[in-house]
């Protein structure tokens, strides 16, 4: 059996050291090499292996860390939290977490919320759980004091590092997001563990920030992405934005009223649901729409928008801005709904002279 051992590299390779490092980077065809360590699934899925790194993605307020604390709870609890199910081995049962850009109280509630839905105490100390705050330091100091942290706890299986982003200075310098995915692969192969690391997406589109998002696409071995749902806000899906293996089925969880995120059950995503206008009735549309316009038109654009998420809402239909973006299309197409200017007014004769919606 092959194991891995580290080798530390100074600013240059003599001659001396390229010896020692041969031992470590030549591929033999008679070697035997163990599978990595299967330590996170999805529904029997496995997303993370020990000797990889993955990430979490999503749009601010996508309710990405919420997401991470569950996959953080079952690594130190072995139960299945959300849909996740994670083992640690015995000799790589830590767990690291690090958060780069939040202050002590809200880190303070990341680190409760992780033992809570772990199961485990929150009035002492863990010893399988270690919380850096790092939002004071620089970004190379952030990574210096990761390395470090490796490099003298041999127990660390899991890494979370919540805002890769801050352990660089410019997201879209080719350069530096190289020397970082670098890292990300020198710490999970030469310390046998796993790592997943947490960034935003663009805010207008789906793809991962600057240069260090398309590094992590290629490299990684999971991308997991949290938005939230098209058709209320409170819920948030979780899928497969790449895996090497095959996809998981996607999953949505929600924030109960202890502040803990609980998996919706029977949740419909959006390939899934017919659009709200063909789901309603004739007498439902004029219900809500009654409401929408209680006090009369209605000026400005997204003041439309909210009045049809409020006025829907009433007979039962909650959804989101992008259902109500559509749903004011559709209406405005029938006649029902009618702008002049800035200002949109209600038809409700409109219903009279069409076939039913």
């Amino acid at each position: 059996m092959i194991e891995n051992k580290k080798i530390s590299l100074g600013e240059d390779i003599d001659e001396s050291a390229f010896e020692q490092i041969l031992k470590f980077i030549r591929l033999r065809v008679t070697d035997v090499y163990a599978y990595p360590p299967e330590i996170v699934q999805v529904d029997g899925i496995t997303i993370a292996t020990l000797g990889n790194f993955s990430a979490s993605t999503g749009k601010p307020k996508s309710k990405k860390t919420f997401n991470v604390s569950a996959i953080v709870a079952s690594a130190l609890s072995g139960k299945e939290v959300l849909r996740y199910k994670a083992i640690l081995p015995k000799e790589k049962h830590k767990v690291l977490y690090v958060d780069t850009e939040q202050s002590k109280c809200h880190c303070h509630k990341v680190l409760e919320r992780i033992l809570v839905l772990a199961g485990m105490p929150t009035d002492r100390e863990n010893e399988r759980l270690e919380f850096f705050m790092l939002r004071e330091y620089s970004p190379k100091h952030r990574r210096q004091i990761i390395n470090l942290a490796l490099e003298t706890d041999s127990n660390i299986g899991f890494v979370v590092i919540d805002g890769i982003r801050d352990l660089m200075y410019d997201i879209n310098n080719p350069s530096e997001s190289v020397e970082l995915i670098n890292d990300l692969m020198r710490w999970s192969s030469m310390h046998d563990l796993h790592i997943h690391t947490v960034l935003h997406l663009n805010k207008g589109d789906d793809n991962t920030r600057g240069h260090i998002g398309t590094e992590l696409n290629n490299k990684a071995e999971t991308i997991l992405q949290v938005t939230k749902s098209p058709f209320d806000s409170s819920i948030s899906q979780v899928k497969a934005m790449h895996i090497r293996e095959k996809e998981f089925t996607p999953f949505a969880f929600k924030i109960n009223s202890e502040a803990l995120p609980e998996l919706v059950d029977n949740y419909a995503f959006e390939a899934e649901r017919k659009p709200l206008f063909e789901v309603l009735t004739d007498e439902q549309h004029v219900s809500a729409l009654e409401n929408v316009f209680s006090e009369g038109p209605i000026v400005g654009y997204e003041n439309m928008l909210k009045s049809l998420q409020k006025g829907y809402e009433t007979i039962g239909y909650k959804r989101g801005r992008n259902v109500c973006v559509e749903l004011n299309k559709f209406l405005m197409g029938k006649g029902v709904i009618t702008k002049k200017d800035k200002t949109y007014s209600y038809e409700p004769k409109a219903f009279e002279n069409e076939e039913p919606i």
